[in-house]
C-alpha cells in the first residue's frame, strides 16, 4: 500500500504527505479482494474500470441511478448491479469526472439460466383480495423509497458473512411458481433455520426500515453505503429500530415464518444501485 501511495505521489496525483497518510486504507481505497465476485450476467455484478482520476468520479446507470465507485487515483472501479430482467447484450454506464466531462463505458451482459421452483402456499397470498392488494401497493410504494437510499461514505469492504447459519433452501434467481401461477424470480437467498435463530449483520450498516409486510412478513433493511443495501424477511422478532447503527456480527432480528412462506427461514436480499443481485457473490470465502 505504501509503495502504491508513493507511486501516486510520483505521478503528481497525490502529495507526499497524503501518500504517506494513504498507507492506511480508507473506504475509497478498499482492496479489490474485498469486493464482490464479478459476474456480468443477469442478476450479477459488473466490475467496470473507470481508469485513473485525481478524485473519485461519479458514475450512473443510463437511467440516472448512482453507482458505487471504489478504488484510488490510479484506477477507479464502478460496481454495477445487473437486474434479472435485463436482456443479454450490450449495456453502458455514464461517468463524470471532476472537470465535468461525461463519457460512456460499455460492457456486455451474458445470459444466465436459472432453475424453476414450484411452491404451494395459502391461496390468499397468491390471489389477493381487494384489501390485500391495496395493502401490497401501499407497501410497494414505501419500499421503493427505502430502496432509493444512497448515502456516504462508501463501504470499506463488501464481502459479507452469512447472516444466519443453515442450509440454503432456495437460491437467487429461481423462477417461482406459486400454486401453479408464475411470479417474479426469487430476488434473494433463502436459508433454512429454526424460528428464533439470531440474524446477524453481515457488514456494518444503519437500519433504514423495519416493518411487517404482506409478502415479506417481519422485515429489516440495512444501508451499508453508496447504494449497497441488505434486506432480511419473514422475521419472528425485530431487535432494532430505524436509525440504529450496527457493526458486523451484531444481532438485528430472529428467524421466523411470517409473510408468504412455506416454513421458517431467512430470506436475505442484497441490493446494489436499486437492483437485487445474487447474495452469493458477496459471501466471503
Amino acid at each position: 500500500m505504501q509503495r502504491r501511495s508513493l507511486l501516486l505521489a510520483s505521478m503528481g496525483l497525490l502529495s507526499l504527505p497524503a501518500a504517506q497518510a494513504a498507507a492506511t486504507p480508507s473506504p475509497a481505497t478498499s482492496a479489490p479482494a474485498l469486493w464482490p465476485h464479478g459476474a456480468q450476467v443477469q442478476g450479477g455484478v459488473a466490475r467496470l474500470s473507470l481508469g485513473p482520476a485525481a478524485a473519485r468520479p461519479e458514475a450512473r446507470t443510463e437511467g440516472g441511478i448512482p453507482l458505487l465507485v471504489l478504488g484510488d487515483p490510479i484506477e477507479w472501479t464502478a460496481l454495477v448491479g445487473i437486474p434479472l430482467a435485463t436482456a443479454p447484450g450490450k449495456a453502458r454506464i455514464m461517468v463524470r469526472t471532476g472537470d465535468g466531462a461525461e463519457r460512456p463505458i460499455a460492457y456486455t451482459i451474458a445470459p444466465k439460466q436459472y432453475s424453476e421452483q414450484r411452491l404451494k402456499v395459502a391461496p390468499g397470498t397468491v390471489d389477493l383480495s381487494a384489501a390485500d392488494q391495496a395493502r401490497y401497493e401501499r407497501e410497494r410504494d414505501h419500499q421503493a423509497t427505502v430502496m432509493a437510499t444512497f448515502s456516504e461514505p462508501a463501504p470499506h469492504a463488501l464481502q459479507m458473512r452469512v447472516p444466519v447459519p443453515g442450509r440454503r433452501s432456495s437460491s437467487f434467481g429461481l423462477r417461482r411458481v406459486f400454486n401453479g401461477q408464475s411470479r417474479n424470480p426469487h430476488s434473494g437467498m433463502d436459508i433454512a433455520a429454526a424460528t428464533g435463530t439470531p440474524v446477524l449483520a453481515p457488514l456494518p450498516g444503519r437500519v433504514i426500515d423495519t416493518g411487517d409486510y404482506f409478502f415479506n412478513g417481519g422485515t429489516v433493511w440495512l444501508d451499508h453505503g453508496c447504494g449497497l443495501l441488505t434486506m432480511y424477511c419473514h422475521l419472528s422478532r425485530i431487535d432494532v429500530k430505524t436509525g440504529d447503527v450496527l457493526q458486523s456480527g451484531e444481532r438485528l432480528a430472529a428467524v421466523g415464518a411470517t409473510g408468504r412462506v412455506t416454513g421458517p427461514h431467512l430470506h436475505w436480499g442484497v441490493m446494489l444501485n436499486r437492483t437485487m443481485v445474487d447474495p452469493a457473490l458477496f459471501i466471503a470465502a
